[in-house]
């Protein structure tokens, strides 16, 4: 926005805005037309101009901190920072370029002897696998990190062994042997677990520290954050994409889009509320493939039609579908790299010491 558009969104005088630009609420470049003038990012003024709107009212602050509001828990772990995705100060999507998920696990969990994820034997199912473990595992209050972290890395592999990863090593490999990979989709594996390992306060991650708040075992923290992700509006959403491709195939792109917008349903695989300028993470992964058929026409069409830009689940759709890799695939790389998030939240919130506790507004007649 020029400085005229955001002084008449924000309401405010023109120290105002410029205080807003010293204390880093919003960011100023120069404009490439002309260098003498400012250019205003327009999505920190209208989330600036959004919050003035709703007031400093406790109960209005409150109820805008539980969808897509107000931040809530101080975190130094990640953060969805003006349309990047940054882990412990540093963008996801460079990290991604030379990073394992096992050197994630490191930088998040600051202990670098747990990013070592031990073998763990296969098991069918993933719930089973981590119960097994919340059942023999102790509470989290007053041990040591490195007890804690060492934990998690169990958790890790198990979650990785419940989906079909096998033998030793870095994850992406275990993944490859299981899935008959060659060293490009290996690679996309990699890049995909290092760009899933975390996202801020996402449902999953705000399940694994309120367990963690009551003093919960690391695998038991992870255990509800897992429940949490089986949701269809959580990590079902790559799903959804897969029967929007199947209804596109049958029926054409355009004819499937109209269908599901008719339905009333959000469109999978598209947007992202904290990415209006297209998700980074989609972004990084597309670079190294090119989506082709039905699933090229898809984008193409919601391009045309919505102007939305592919978001995370319609780039790991891409990767199932150039490597054939086996059905919830997608699932599977979200669950078993967002576990080193979840355990990451899980250590910062044992060690505040808070529980996390807020209070419900009561709608009864009485």
């Amino acid at each position: 926005m020029t400085r005229d558009e955001a002084l008449t969104q924000l309401n405010v005088q023109p120290q105002t805005l410029y205080a807003y630009v010293s204390r880093g609420r919003i960011e100023r470049r120069a404009d490439p037309a002309d260098p003498r003038r400012s250019l205003y990012r327009g999505s920190d003024i209208l989330e600036l101009a959004a919050r003035r709107a709703r007031g400093r009212r406790q109960s209005s602050v409150a109820a805008s901190t539980l969808a897509w509001g107000e931040p809530v828990i101080p975190t130094a772990i990640a953060t969805v920072r003006r349309g990047d995705l940054v882990y412990r100060d540093r963008p996801a999507t460079a990290l991604a370029e030379h990073m394992g998920l096992e050197d994630v696990a490191a930088l998040l969990w600051g202990q670098p002897a747990a990013a070592i994820f031990p073998e763990a034997l296969a098991a069918g199912n993933a719930f089973h696998a981590l119960a097994d473990l919340a059942d023999r595992g102790r509470s989290s209050l007053g041990r040591p990190p490195a007890k804690l972290a060492a934990e998690g890395a169990r958790c890790v592999a198990a979650m990785a062994a419940a989906f079909g990863a096998v033998g030793a090593g870095p994850i992406h490999r275990r993944l490859a042997a299981a899935w008959a990979l060659d060293a490009d989709g290996e690679d996309r594996i990699r890049r995909a677990l290092v760009l899933l390992a975390d996202h801020e306060l996402n449902p999953s991650t705000f399940a694994a520290r309120v367990a963690a708040s009551t003093g919960a075992a690391i695998p038991a923290c992870v255990l509800a954050a897992l429940a949490a992700l089986s949701g269809p509006r959580h990590g079902g959403a790559g799903a959804a994409l897969e029967s929007l491709l199947i209804e596109t195939t049958a029926v054409g792109a355009d004819a499937a889009i109209e269908r599901w917008l008719a339905s009333g349903r959000n469109l999978p695989g598209f947007g992202h509320p904290l990415y209006p300028y297209g998700d980074p993470r989609a972004k990084a992964l597309l670079a190294t493939i090119q989506p082709d058929g039905q699933l090229a026409a898809l984008r193409d069409a919601v391009a045309d039609t919505l102007g939305l830009e592919p978001n995370i689940d319609y780039a790991l759709l891409a990767i199932m579908h150039r490597h054939a890799l086996p059905p919830r695939s997608g699932f599977a790389l979200f669950a078993i790299a967002r576990t080193v998030g979840w355990v990451a939240h899980a250590l910062e919130q044992v060690a505040a010491g808070d529980i996390i506790r807020p209070r419900a507004r009561y709608q009864g007649k009485n």
